[in-house]
């Protein structure tokens, strides 16, 4: 165990590697760190390193691969606990609503200069995770109104309808939007171009104190594993966790999509191969997602960079390139067994 645990934390060190140093201009990793020191400590920025290599590197490279890595370490632990809770294999944030909740809190935002009293950068999250929260809210409520033993199956389902009506809305709101259009379009297939280090500031501690929580409820997620009864007879309070584990997840996606745009499947795809690699223990799921997740969105957002250089593809197209293949596998499977 020990041994596959140091090699997926050297594939996503390399992966973040890799995202920093290529692009027009590339950057050896001996370079890299030297910058950083140079950036950080104030190190003595050696002759062959050009001041402009140091600017794209600290301007643009690396809080770019950064904001790329934390997102999709928020986005897999958000996916992780959230097929957990709700026992099922293809349940995420991203296809039961939360996604699309948040989506539509941030246009609003975007479109209508909504505010809040408090520092302006702090909107977006909050309103990303107010939408996000509130359509599972919905889904949730029009669940139990249709099905009393409120029944994982029927949530997921509550969640994809939803989903479906707040594209919908979405949809027309970008569509009166006029000369916004073509803009919110692009931002809502995802991208970390113009981010800058403030928006690490606000996500970063976000992810933090998401994955510390789901980490801390690894029994009770190992237990809701097993099923609804059986974490009853192991004394968990399972409405409590149940909802607190929602909570978490949606405040994960919501803050991650109010910044980034919609991106998909990242939820859906690395928690799955974490528990075919590592078990299904949640003391290693969630930790192990977040490094995975962090490296595939850092590689997603590489290709989006560079395969048709100077242009750029939305990072959340790229992601559904492999995502839904991924899902369709993961449903036929669950199927056919």
């Amino acid at each position: 165990m020990k041994t596959k645990i140091i090699v997926t934390a050297a594939a996503a060190l390399a992966a973040l590697i890799l995202g920093v140093a290529v692009g027009s201009v590339y950057i050896p990793p001996g370079d890299i760190l030297r910058i950083i020191a140079h950036m950080v400590f104030g190190a003595r920025l050696p002759e062959e390193i050009s001041a402009t290599s140091a600017a794209i590197l600290w301007n643009l490279r690396l809080p770019r691969a950064l904001l790329a890595f934390v997102a999709g370490a928020a986005l897999s632990v958000s996916g992780a606990v959230m097929q957990s809770v709700l026992r099922n294999p293809l349940a995420s944030s991203y296809t039961i609503g939360v996604s699309s909740g948040a989506s539509l809190g941030a246009c609003l935002v975007l479109l209508y200069g909504a505010a809040l009293p408090m520092p302006a950068m702090l909107t977006l999250p909050v309103f990303g995770f107010a939408f996000g929260l509130g359509t599972i809210l919905l889904a949730v409520a029009f669940a139990s109104g249709i099905d009393s033993r409120m029944e994982n199956n029927t949530i997921i389902l509550a969640g994809m309808v939803f989903s479906l009506f707040v594209n919908a809305v979405t949809t027309l709101l970008m569509a009166m939007s006029g000369e916004y259009m073509n803009r919110l379009i692009y931002w809502q297939m995802g991208s970390f171009a113009m981010k800058d280090w403030h928006t690490l500031y606000i996500l970063v501690p976000l992810t933090i104190i998401g994955a510390l929580f789901a980490v801390r409820c690894n029994r009770e997620l190992d237990m809701m594993t097993f099923g609804e009864e059986q974490a009853k007879t192991m004394g968990v309070s399972l409405k409590r966790v149940k909802w607190a584990l929602l909570i978490c997840a949606s405040l994960l996606t919501g803050g991650t999509i109010a910044f980034v745009g919609v991106i998909g499947f990242v939820d859906l795809v690395a928690p799955h191969i974490v528990r075919r690699i590592f078990g299904p223990s949640h003391r290693y799921v969630i930790p192990l997602s977040a490094l995975l997740g962090g490296a595939f969105m850092v590689i997603c957002d590489l290709a989006a960079r560079t395969v048709v250089s100077p242009s750029e593809l939305p990072v959340g197209a790229v992601t559904a390139l492999v995502g839904a293949p991924f899902f369709a596998y993961v449903y036929f499977a669950k199927r056919k067994a």
